[in-house]
């Protein structure tokens, strides 16, 4: 199997350069035009034929038990290297382009979610220890993209600039508006929906640790009367809301579940209300989620095209009043999260073993590159009942960012109820 993997390498290597060590010792170097650089070594025959054969699944799972290691350098440079080059000659690999093809075509299966399937699945990622995720994400437990204005901001100001963000789109224009955050985390969006702009907030989520957490932090700031957490499928929602808020959740619907969500969105949102829907798609069209990321991190999950999303979205009735494509920003809150990651290693070693660190690092590492270097990215998605319930520009969303006085907001965002 060694000569067949010297020959896919051979191939597909066309940018970058990457050094292979064999498990006799041996060297062999692929190099293409200039790019990232690794050193990779192999340490048996059967991570060799595993990733002839199954390559998606058998790099992270090698880098898991140590049947491939990074010379010199750390994972984070060898999957720069291969995604470098998959995405600039996705048939290099052909085991790999068949292996996703077929996988393609029995995606709806993978992510068939019904309500016990899809809590199982949000509690082997989510229900991790809780102290696992304060050593890495900000203080608030922004467990998705942050939204980097100029660039070099902290990761709490970031993270804080993406609540604002999507405040701004739900146009809360007056306190009191009852607001539906549908897989709530950890509260934050919640409670600075409540406190900062006067919202009445109910979330819901299928994660026992989130709404344990989610509930103390509730008791802790002392907003009972304006905020409540409860563990529930979205789909058994039965109330109405002036707002609906959903922001890193929808990658767990499944592609066949898109018009149950939209027709959930639909009946629950009032008639002048206003719906975010914030979330990870994909740029290149409709595909399947990564082997390895499906098996070890998010069982179920897909992130989709927006052709994928856009057709349920004109079944359910609701009209897509506002969509912006946040590109790289993802990649920058995901190398934050590996920086802290790698700071706190031998805290998070105490809480799990060596072998989840791997997991866990390779999962930082892959997706920020998936984000860096293919054609990912997160996209935010305004829906209403009506095309004059928001205003005309989004002028708006600048004016609320900016902290207006609550009449000059009221002015900007009104234009058409005059």
């Amino acid at each position: 199997m060694q000569a067949v993997l010297d020959g896919i390498l051979r191939r597909m290597i066309t940018a970058g350069r990457l050094t292979v060590v064999w498990p006799d010792g041996g060297h062999s170097t692929y190099a293409g035009e200039a790019g990232p650089t690794a050193v990779m070594r192999l340490r048996d025959r059967r991570t060799i034929r595993r990733m002839v054969l199954n390559p998606s699944l058998a790099v992270g799972e090698a880098y898991m038990s140590g049947g491939l290691s990074v010379e010199d350098s750390g994972i984070y440079d060898l999957l720069d290297v291969l995604l470098v080059n998959l995405t600039s000659n996705p048939g290099g690999h052909p085991v790999r382009h068949w292996r996703e093809a077929l996988a393609s075509l029995g995606r709806r299966l993978m992510q068939y979610n019904p309500a016990g399937r899809a809590r199982r699945n949000v509690a082997h990622h989510y229900d991790l220890n809780g102290r696992l995720y304060s050593l890495f994400l900000d203080r608030d437990r922004q467990y998705s993209c942050a939204y980097f204005r100029r660039g070099d901001e902290t990761l709490e100001e970031a993270q804080a600039a993406k609540k604002r963000h999507i405040a701004a789109k739900l146009c809360l224009d007056r306190p009191g508006l009852r607001v539906l955050d549908i897989g709530c985390g950890w509260g934050g969006m919640a409670l600075t929906l409540a406190r900062d702009f006067g919202a009445d907030v109910t979330g819901v989520t299928l994660s026992q640790e989130q709404l344990s957490e989610a509930r103390a932090r509730v008791a802790a700031e002392g907003l009972e009367d304006r905020v409540r957490f409860e563990l529930l499928d979205y789909r058994s929602v039965s109330d109405t809301f002036d707002r609906i808020v959903s922001v890193g959740m929808f990658e767990h619907v499944g592609v066949g579940h898109y018009d149950t969500f939209f027709a959930t969105v639909a009946r629950c949102l009032k008639l002048d209300g206003v719906a975010l829907i914030h979330a990870i798609g994909r740029g290149e069209g409709p595909g399947s989620t990564n082997a390895w990321l499906r098996k070890y991190i998010f069982p179920g999950g897909y992130s989709p095209a927006l052709s994928e999303v856009l057709p349920p979205v004109e079944r359910s009735g609701l009209w897509a009043t506002d969509i912006e494509i946040l590109r790289l920003h993802y990649a920058e809150t995901l190398r934050h999260w590996r920086r802290r990651f790698a700071a706190n290693r031998d805290a998070i070693a105490t809480l799990y073993d060596e072998m989840f660190c791997r997991m866990f690092e390779f999962y930082l590492a892959a997706s920020e590159i998936t984000f860096r270097r293919s054609f990912h990215m997160v996209w935010q998605l305004q829906l209403t009942h009506g095309h004059g319930v928001v205003p005309l520009t989004r002028d708006y969303v600048a004016a609320i960012e900016a902290g207006l006085p609550v009449e000059a907001k009221a002015e900007a965002a009104s234009p058409l109820r005059r």
